[in-house]
């Protein structure tokens, strides 16, 4: 059960009040420079805002006595509990409408609304943490960028590579491909199953459910170490990179495979 501290509403931005975005957020619980601290949490493509809670209610828990920070997460347009697409979609190519520059955007618009909403406080008054899992990450660092002064640290999760085209896979179809450099157990016919079905999840120009378009992410961050970030008073931000170790993060990936079958095989049997 989450602590009664989290609050679950919608927010609709003023740039655009036709469209609400789902969040969760609590608010500090002391008067110290805690509590005019924001974390904020950016999803990945595919784990949504309910995979924070569960962080956002042990910070809670564990920091209660003390004092611990606001907390916001969100999920953008066409994600999780945000059924409501994103309204500058309209019109564009199908299964490509905003990208990453128009989810800075429009975080900043949510924050700014956020902090002066819920916080009573100029978001430019507080210090700014952005917390990112995956493409999370990368519209962390772009909001870094754009907004240079505003962010006060950054922990990246399990990072996505912006500059990439996720091509990793060996070409069977290359020129001087050679099939004998192949493990024993993998064949020419699973190795191009395996790339087809890696480009169809990973590669820039799939689509994705909430029309997010990739296709111009190696040009707004062509470099994995660059532009230098600034962050107040004109120092660096505090930057943190972790991420799993492959092995270990292919068997998470399978049990978690597993376990979301299991729930989606009980949901059909009592009838959700």
């Amino acid at each position: 059960m989450l602590p009664k501290e989290i609050v679950h509403n919608t927010i609709a931005l003023d740039t655009k009040p036709s469209a609400s975005i789902h969040c969760s957020w609590t608010i500090g619980n002391n008067e110290t420079q805690t509590s005019r601290t924001v974390v904020v949490f950016l999803n990945g493509l595919m784990a949504y805002k309910s995979s924070w809670l569960p962080v956002m209610a042990g910070i809670i828990r564990k920091h209660k006595p003390t004092g611990f920070p606001s907390l916001l997460a969100y999920d953008r347009y066409g994600q999780g509990m945000t059924e409501e697409r994103d309204p500058q979609d309209q019109g564009r190519e199908k299964g490509y409408g905003h990208d990453l520059t128009d989810v800075v955007i429009d975080l900043q618009q949510l924050l700014v609304q956020f902090t002066r909403g819920q916080l009573h406080l100029k978001l430019e008054d507080l210090r700014l943490v952005l917390v990112g899992n995956s493409i999370g990450c990368a519209i962390a660092r772009l909001y870094a960028q754009t907004y240079p002064g505003s962010v006060s640290a950054l922990l990246l999760l399990d990072s996505m590579m912006a500059n990439s085209n996720f091509d990793w896979w060996p070409n069977p179809d290359a020129e001087g491909f050679d099939p004998k450099e192949l493990p024993a157990d993998v064949s020419i016919e699973v190795l191009r199953e395996q790339r087809r079905k890696f480009a169809a999840m990973f590669a820039p120009s799939a689509i994705n459910k909430e029309s997010l378009d990739r296709r111009n992410a190696a040009e707004l961050l062509p470099k994995s170490d660059g532009p230098m970030l600034i962050g107040p008073g004109g120092s660096s931000p505090l930057v943190t990179v972790v991420g799993h170790d492959g092995m270990r993060f292919a068997e998470e990936s399978l049990n978690v495979r597993t376990y979301l079958q299991e729930i989606a095989f009980s949901q059909r049997r009592v009838g959700f």
